[in-house]
């Protein structure tokens, strides 16, 4: 059987399947966001002055951020669980996130003097974000995994990353809730360290768990 044709039959295996994948990935999504919305109620919760914290630009860039990347992996992740499917146009979504960071990045370096940007980047919750971000998204990150089994990915590592990259955004909007550092440059560096743990996990399930 020549690899086009292989490819043909397993994209036809993955659309004959019960529960179709486009119908699959929207139930993931919709368990995910209940199971984060679960773990950060039932572990840490908002901050205590959010309602304040929600009328500064840098509180709510954070969730620009964060549901950028989740909606942008939400994006590849479908592509990639299909055989066949065109990835790039998806895959270049992937860029707005880092690029809306660098920005702010830039914007704060210069609004700040450089003798707080130590203070800025260190923060004060390194630890809690490296912990709970990837907590939060263990469970959303055991969803996607479940739906690209369900489909058929040529890429599996690949597509797991893109998994672990859609949880991790997804927790990282639920943290973002109650985390006191509101920088950008706190942001740029330990909830993108966050969610790296969560992409290479996603990564490392794909291959043990996803490949066919």
């Amino acid at each position: 059987m020549r690899t086009e044709d292989l490819v043909k039959a397993l994209d036809a295996d993955a659309r004959s399947k019960a529960l179709p994948l486009g119908a699959a990935w929207w139930l993931a999504a919709g368990a995910a966001i209940v199971i984060a919305a679960a773990v950060f109620w039932l572990m840490i919760g908002p901050r205590p002055d959010i309602a304040i914290a929600m009328h500064t630009m840098r509180f709510l860039s954070k969730f620009v951020f964060t549901i950028a990347l989740a909606a942008s992996a939400f994006v590849l992740v479908r592509a990639m669980s299909t055989p066949g499917a065109s990835t790039g146009r998806a895959a270049s979504w992937m860029i707005a996130a880092p690029l809306l960071v660098i920005v702010a990045v830039i914007l704060e370096l210069f609004a700040v003097p450089a003798s707080d940007w130590g203070t800025r980047l260190v923060g004060t919750n390194m630890v809690i974000c490296l912990t709970f971000i990837p907590l939060i998204g263990i469970g959303p990150l055991v969803v996607f995994l479940a739906v690209l089994r369900h489909g058929a990915p040529t890429r599996p590592v690949l597509a797991g990353a893109a998994a672990g990259l859609l949880a991790g955004g997804l927790a990282a909007t639920f943290y973002a809730a109650h985390c006191f550092d509101d920088s950008p440059l706190f942001v740029g560096t330990w909830y993108t360290i966050a969610v790296a743990i969560l992409a290479v996990l996603g990564a490392l399930g794909g291959r043990l768990f996803v490949r066919w």
